[in-house]
């Protein structure tokens, strides 16, 4: 089943798709494909097991932001779809992800898939909000997060940072992490509540009276219906004692001290301008303390290409035929590994000092430099420039295979599936014929 999955992964990678007839490649590969996503041996936990732990040996020694979020998966009509409750419109059938992406917090790379929760919603009406301690709420997916994160990397990654979005902002959160201790671990959230302060006032308006500790320069990534921008912003940092909230049960301490980063866009557009409040557990007392924490934050954005290589940029993961949620929920974790695969093979196509094993086993690199060298050419820049061994240099055969003739602009994860199907179908003859001339040498 381990090999199975392990197939059906890089097919999902090699082919850019979910769609599991054009996966399969013919029709024993389909029936192969859904027997495996059928087989009570590929629940989620085992599929991401697998997944996982590349990740974590990508991330040993390494300081690694843990970065997770949410996205609904939803389809516009049922169409066979049992078991699915509404998806993220409340009308259409769907369901929901919530991975954890480790990035390396040196050079922002991603490193791989730390985890991952999967779930739909029930059609039954709940209880009101305030009535339902975290627990009982789908807002405890971010303390699972990370804590999935802190068991998985706490004593392999150098330190572990775990960033959200403002959903995340929740007491219990920080209270959860300060509880746990674990070593090594740090919360960074963007501030959702203008909380009320221990030390009276509020925390916006206390934040605002702050010295300004540095002006930065912030670069903000496209987004859809918004072009790229680089923001100037003013930085404040400071602590605040938040005491605990009313609807927060006894069990969490009376009070939390934690650092805020204020960022503020000097000049900025007249509406949607930066404005982060960033609460955390690092250190904040320097400015140069504070630019970390806002340089942390940004790496946010890495999950969301994530996102967009999983659904309408790459795998298109919502025009699947899949039914069977259980069959459904699989897919969608494997989906998730290739997505980020292909995001570390175009990263790596800059250069960079990773190693290829975190995407492929070290013991192929001979063969892999044989099929390399079969792809270049006589003139400098049709020759692999990157040092061998490295994810680089691997993504620059990947990219070959795919395609990209070494001029224009660098290949993108199109290029990169593409070639990652013509250089593992590459790679693996050679394998079975290196394997076949062993046994036949005396």
């Amino acid at each position: 089943t381990q090999a199975r999955g392990s197939w059906l992964f890089e097919r999902i990678v090699e082919t850019g798709s979910v769609v599991l007839s054009v996966v399969g490649g013919d029709h024993a590969g389909t029936a192969a494909a859904h027997r495996y996503l059928a087989s009570p041996q590929s629940s989620v936990p085992t599929v991401l097991s697998a997944l996982r732990e590349r990740a974590v040996a990508a991330c040993r020694g390494r300081r690694v932001v843990a970065v997770q979020d949410t996205t609904a998966v939803s389809f516009g009509e049922a169409g066979g779809r049992h078991g699915l409750g509404p998806g993220g419109d409340g009308r259409h059938p769907g369901f929901f992800l919530h991975p954890v992406v480790a990035v390396d917090a040196q050079d922002e790379a991603v490193l791989g898939l730390v985890d991952a929760q999967v779930w739909t919603r029930g059609a039954a009406p709940v209880a009101l909000r305030w009535n339902r301690g975290v627990s009982e709420k789908e807002s405890r997916r971010w303390l699972v997060g990370t804590q999935a994160a802190d068991t998985a990397l706490a004593g392999v990654a150098e330190q572990v940072v775990s960033v959200a979005d403002q959903e995340a902002d929740l007491y219990e959160h920080f209270a959860d992490h300060a509880g746990r201790a674990v070593p090594g671990s740090a919360l960074l959230v963007r501030a959702r509540h203008d909380r009320v302060l221990v030390e009276g006032g509020r925390m916006l308006a206390v934040s605002q009276d702050w010295p300004v500790l540095a002006r930065e320069a912030v670069p903000i990534p496209a987004t859809p219906g918004r072009a790229a921008r680089t923001a100037q912003v003013t930085l404040r940092a400071g602590r605040v004692g938040l005491p605990r909230p009313r609807s927060t049960g006894p069990g969490a301490p009376a009070a939390l001290t934690l650092g805020l980063v204020r960022v503020d866009e000097v000049g900025g557009p007249a509406a949607g301008g930066l404005c982060w409040h960033l609460l955390t557990t690092l250190p904040v007392e320097t400015a140069a303390q504070a630019a970390e924490v806002v340089r942390l934050y940004r790496l946010r954005w890495r999950i969301e290409e994530v996102f967009r290589a999983l659904k309408n940029d790459g795998l298109q993961l919502e025009a699947t035929q899949m039914r069977v949620p259980s069959k459904l929920f699989r897919l969608s974790v494997l989906a998730l590994g290739a997505a980020v695969r292909i995001l570390q093979l175009v990263d790596a196509r800059d250069g960079g000092m990773r190693p290829m094993s975190d995407v492929l086993d070290a013991s192929t690199r001979s063969v892999v430099a044989a099929l390399g060298q079969s792809r270049e050419r006589a003139t400098a820049r049709q020759r692999n420039p990157h040092r061998a061994g490295s994810l680089a240099w691997l993504s620059w055969i990947v990219a070959r295979f795919g395609g990209w003739n070494c001029y224009g602009k660098p290949p993108g994860p199109k290029i990169m599936a593409r070639g990652w199907a013509s250089f593992t179908a590459a790679l693996t003859g050679a394998l079975i014929a290196q394997t076949e001339q062993n046994l036949c040498s005396p």
